[in-house]
């Protein structure tokens, strides 16, 4: 396999198998779908080894994908971790770089290469924000625009356009970054988990972007697990709870409080799961240094929805 010198002396694959990046994938009973997910990864010019974290209640999952040519490594917790079974398989991985899919997403040709070369050029990068093309048709995902629409002004020494924000299974990783963050955030299990890890990537000095050149291919089910509006508007709360001043936290959870009121969808089940949980938000709070904290609240003023 032909190389190339990197920025740093460090030697990159011009072509064939790129020896920099994983790829991990959480699952959780949604065996044919992930067989897909790992179809497309292994036909990948990059080839890159995949850690998946099997979240399933049985057996079937680790059967059907055992001596799967995609898979390095399967692992399995004993209870369903959520998002932060990413955090699992990043701390198996044996690249500085580690790319995320759902069971219903993979990466697209060379968009894993160009994730790694960037990575390789910008020492400052924790984490590239994809775009994502959803369904067969290839639809542009609306936050796409969101990202692409960030206000938070470029940085001289990041591609892309910084963010604070992004969706979970079309990102790219420096490891190391990563575990200095602590990855996703235990409390907040799933839904909306990606803007904690934002602020906290920011907060520890690195770069956090979204790069258009990469490409992620989500493939959803038509029939998507329940309860995902609750989750979404308890993190939401939460992550103000944990990083925000109280002004903005009490902001939040005040809004919380008005939509079950008015009885809108997830929102009573999400302001009893946060009144269980904020105890332990309380005790794990940790505010943002001022210049995320400024940056944050330039997203706060854009449109409902539209931030980041």
């Amino acid at each position: 396999m032909s190389t190339e010198q990197a920025p740093g002396g460090t030697r990159r694959p011009a072509a064939g198998p790129d020896p920099r990046i994983t790829v991990a994938v959480i699952t959780r009973d949604r065996c044919a779908s992930l067989l897909r997910t790992l179809d497309a990864l292994a036909a990948l010019p990059e080839r890159p080894p995949v850690v998946v974290v099997d979240n399933s209640r049985d057996d079937t999952t680790r059967l059907a994908v055992r001596g799967h040519p995609a898979v390095m490594r399967l692992l399995r917790p004993e209870a369903n971790t959520g998002a932060v079974g990413r955090n699992l398989a990043v701390r198996h991985a044996r690249t500085p770089y580690v790319a995320f899919s759902d069971d219903d997403s993979w990466w697209a040709p060379g968009s894993l290469r160009r994730a790694a070369d960037l990575l390789d050029r910008h020492p400052r990068l924790g984490l590239l924000a994809a775009r994502t093309l959803v369904g067969e048709e290839g639809a542009d995902d609306p936050l796409n625009a969101v990202l692409a629409g960030s206000p938070l002004p470029g940085e001289p020494d990041l591609p892309g356009r910084p963010v604070l924000g992004f969706l979970g299974c079309a990102s790219v990783v420096r490891r190391e970054a990563f575990l200095d963050a602590g990855g996703f955030h235990p409390l907040l299990f799933f839904g909306g988990e990606e803007t904690l890890l934002a602020y906290d990537l920011a907060a520890g000095g690195w770069g956090v972007v979204y790069e258009p050149s990469l490409c992620a291919c989500h493939h959803p089910e038509d029939h998507g697990r329940g309860g995902r509006s609750a989750l979404v508007r308890r993190n939401h709360v939460l992550t103000t709870c944990l990083r925000r001043p109280w002004p903005v936290a009490l902001r939040a959870g005040a809004d919380l409080a008005l939509a079950a009121a008015r009885d809108r969808p997830g929102a009573r089940r999400a302001l009893r799961e946060t009144f269980e949980r904020l105890p332990a938000a309380v005790a794990r709070r940790r505010t943002l240094p001022p210049h995320v904290e400024h940056a944050a609240r330039l997203l706060d003023r854009r449109p409902a929805g539209g931030a980041p």
